[in-house]
């Protein structure tokens, strides 16, 4: 047996831990001590929130309905537990494999994942601006994009033909990909409806995660496409970049200071005039320059092709969809659903690798990322 490197025999030797005093400790120095007394629970942090949180906050105490009732936690409050669900699911780490902006992106260039994380940041920095909720902003911020197919915004595109009702990311994540989850109905409601098509989210929360995300999206696909050539930031026009700025760390400063400053002074959430203007000229430059050039135009026509292709092949052919999903009396459109429940899941790779080797696609059909061709 290969003689093992000092640095694996120190951390297998901390296995137990280091007791002394009564406790075990994770290092062998003491460290700082805290003088707590007593924990901080659930019911100690619902009370804070009761005093603290700014009128029209959403306070977890008397909140917490969920489709199927559960005890409270001891620890965690009800939109803190929603949080920790997002996180842990398979659903939201499946965003990391999921496209953004552009598919099979370089190392440096966002996806679904790191998108939902730069969303959270914003909505958690205004949260705490405004003294509301910062746990139920956070949970619906993580949340929000968990229904997006791989590919992207074609995905829902190509989804479209499938269900009667359309495809829509926010419903479908919050009613069907998050169900399982058994969230509150306020962090549901912000998932739903956080795009600015949909019903205004009940909650001032909601609210700040649909004004978190064009923040965020509009900033950092400008610094992704810049990063890839795509477009220069000297480029922007002028109210962009005299409101603004030119970078991501400028932008966000100014349009989550604009948010907090605005609606502490109208108690509506929203921005004043003139840096409202410039993240709709951003989110102008962005579709315009970005989102509907002709390489991604192509990219999405790819993308339709062969997920329409997938969700076809799976609610044509029973026996196709993993046992799990597979129901025997099913109609043909309630197997389509299903067909696009399990395609909208994949990663971007899976559902490309899974159309070569299922279907024979031809790998040139494929859409193309930075890296290859596009």
């Amino acid at each position: 047996m290969a003689e093992l490197h000092p640095r694996t025999v120190a951390w297998a030797e901390t296995m137990a831990g280091y007791a002394a005093d009564g406790v075990v400790r994770a290092h062998a120095d003491p460290g700082s001590a805290v003088q707590l007394g007593e924990p901080v629970l659930r019911e100690q942090r619902e009370a804070w929130e009761a005093e603290h949180l700014s009128a029209g906050a959403t306070l977890a105490s008397g909140a917490g309905q969920r489709a199927v009732a559960e005890e409270p936690d001891q620890e965690r409050t009800c939109f803190e537990r929603d949080r920790d669900r997002i996180v842990h699911s398979t659903a939201f780490r499946r965003l990391a494999g999921k496209t953004q902006v552009v598919v099979y992106p370089t190392d440096h260039q966002r996806t679904r994942l790191t998108h939902a994380l730069e969303v959270a940041q914003v909505a958690t920095s205004i949260a705490r601006g405004l003294g509301v909720n910062v746990a139920l902003a956070e949970a619906i911020a993580l949340g929000h994009d968990c229904g997006h197919g791989p590919g992207g915004h074609a995905s829902e595109d190509a989804f479209d033909a499938f269900i009667e009702e359309g495809y829509d990311h926010g419903p479908w994540g919050a009613d069907v990909v998050l169900t399982g989850l058994n969230l509150c109905t306020e962090t549901l409601d912000g998932i739903r409806n956080h795009s600015w098509s949909r019903p205004t989210p009940g909650t001032v929360e909601g609210q700040i995660v649909s004004w978190a995300d064009r923040i965020a999206y509009c900033s950092h696909d400008l610094e992704d496409a810049a990063s890839a050539g795509i477009v220069s930031t000297a480029e922007l026009p002028p109210i962009i970049a005299e409101v603004a700025g030119r970078t991501r760390r400028a932008q966000l400063g100014v349009f989550i200071r604009s948010v907090i400053e605005a609606t502490a002074a109208t108690g509506q959430v929203g921005m004043a005039a003139e840096p409202a203007q410039a993240l709709a000229a951003l989110r102008t430059f962005n579709y315009e320059r970005i989102y509907t050039r002709p390489e991604s135009v192509a990219q999405s026509v790819a993308v339709i092709e062969v997920l329409r292709a997938l969700v076809e092949h799976y609610a044509g052919r029973a026996g196709s969809l993993p046992a799990e999903l597979e129901r025997a009396e099913a109609t043909a459109a309630d197997r389509a659903r299903v067909a696009v429940t399990y395609v909208g899941g994949m990663t971007d790779r899976f559902a490309f690798e899974t159309a070569i080797a299922l279907l024979g696609w031809d790998p040139e059909r494929l859409p193309r990322g930075i890296g290859r061709g596009a």
